[in-house]
Parts: structure tokens; C-alpha cells; sequence
């Protein structure tokens, strides 16, 4: 099955990625951790998602005021040359101008256009949190996938969300939800996140049973753990 192609529409102030599903009858936006996305049926007029979008504009500004005002003050600048994480190797990112697409990992550099070299530090930031949590979508299915059978678990689903302060919950229904932070940490500590929640599965506290489980699968958990306390406040675009 093909992938759909990105559509990217200017707010007038933020850019909105518009996502095209035939499982939706009606529109739907979204304002996660600043980033806008918007969610029509397929074969919705693009015309009608820009009315929408002019409709809700101050709804949408104010969210994404809000986020701003609840998110830790970051020390990035969002320009050329800038180290960002990813699964723990650094890479530098490099703003060009042109319209504004989907960022891309390109020759060990996370490649980001901007619109009319506007060089808008937000509108860079949410281009970064969209692929970062594209790629925390694809990556930790993947290893739920790899690693449920090993714990002899199957989840119910799994999402990704912004947490404030964990890498990823189960809940009662028993689906995984996972921080799409954590894919800035090294990849033996994003197997850790994984493997800690499918052993959350069967056992939902933090008994010595559920340790025993998780050292089972992974010796080295602790280490893991241990660098995730130490390294969190670091783990931020």
C-alpha cells in the first residue's frame, strides 16, 4: 500500500499537517505539544481544511500558547548546525528555504525547509516533534511486535503521547502508550521502555516479581533505567 503524501497548509502563524484517513466522516484538529495536525476524510476539498483552519484559528493559537507556557524553557535556537538526539547518536540540523515538508534524516542531518526562510524557531520546533513522533510510531511498534512474544504478552494497541514526567504507561484495557521523547535516548534504553511496559501487562506494580521479569529479558535493565534518570532533563526539543 502506497504511503500518502504529507500536506502542509499555513495557519498565518503555524503550519498544520493535514492527515487524509477513510475512517473519518468529519474533521478533527489537533494541537499536540504545539505541533498542529488535522485529521479529514479522504477525499475532503483542501479548500474546506483551509476555512476550517481559518475558523479556528485563535482556537488554535491559544493552544498552542498554552504549550509553550507549559513546556520547560528550551536551550535550543532551532538554527543550522544545532545537535539534536536520536536513538543517541547526535545530528545536526540544517533549515533551508523553500516550502515547508516533512523533515528528513539526510546524510546525517535532520534536513528541515522553511517557508520563505521565515526561520520561525516554533514552526521548526513543531516540524521536529511531528517526525520525532513519526518515528517513535514506526520504531516502537516495531519493537512491541519483537519483543511481546518474548515476554509472552499482546498488547491491546498501542499510541504515543507527550508526557511530562515517564516514558510510557499501560493502561487497565491494556494498551501501551509510549513518550515520543524517549526516541532520543540511546536504543538499548528504548528496548528498555518497551520491555518494561509489556512486563506492566501481566503484573501491574512494581513488585519484585515484575523486576525479576523484565532482568529475565534484559540483564542489564538497570543501567538502562539508571541513564534515563540521569539523562531525562536532557531529552527535549
Amino acid at each position: 500500500m502506497a504511503v500518502p503524501k504529507s500536506e502542509y497548509r499555513d495557519g498565518n502563524g503555524f503550519i498544520a499537517e493535514v492527515i487524509r484517513t477513510d475512517r473519518r466522516k468529519t474533521a478533527d484538529i489537533r494541537v499536540e505539544d504545539g505541533a498542529v495536525s488535522v485529521l479529514v476524510p479522504a477525499t475532503l476539498p483542501i479548500e474546506r481544511v483551509d476555512a476550517l483552519l481559518k475558523a479556528k484559528r485563535q482556537w488554535i493559537k491559544e493552544k498552542i500558547v498554552l504549550h509553550q507556557q507549559a513546556r520547560p524553557v528550551s536551550q535550543k535556537q532551532f538554527v543550522s548546525g544545532e545537535a539534536f538526539s536520536y536513538l543517541g547518536r547526535n545530528y545536526r540540523l540544517k533549515v533551508e528555504k523553500g516550502a515547508f515538508q516533512s523533515v528528513k534524516l539526510l546524510n546525517g542531518r535532520l534536513l528541515v525547509t522553511d517557508p520563505e526562510g521565515k526561520d520561525q524557531p516554533q514552526m521548526i520546533r513543531h516540524a521536529l516533534v511531528r517526525w520525532y513522533r513519526r518515528q517513535a510510531d514506526q520504531k516502537l511498534k516495531e519493537k512491541v511486535k519483537r519483543f511481546a512474544p518474548v515476554v509472552g504478552v499482546q498488547p491491546a494497541g498501542m499510541g504515543i503521547k507527550t508526557f511530562k514526567s515517564r516514558w510510557g504507561s499501560c493502561t487497565a484495557k491494556g494498551r501501551l502508550e509510549f513518550n515520543w521523547r524517549i526516541m532520543m535516548a540511546p536504543n538499548r534504553c528504548v528496548d528498555y521502555v518497551v520491555i518494561h511496559e509489556l512486563c506492566h501487562l501481566s503484573r501491574h506494580d512494581h513488585s519484585p516479581e515484575f523486576w525479576q521479569a523484565i532482568a529475565r529479558i534484559m540483564p542489564d535493565y538497570r543501567q538502562c533505567r539508571e541513564w534515563l534518570r540521569e539523562n531525562a532533563s536532557q531529552l527535549r526539543v
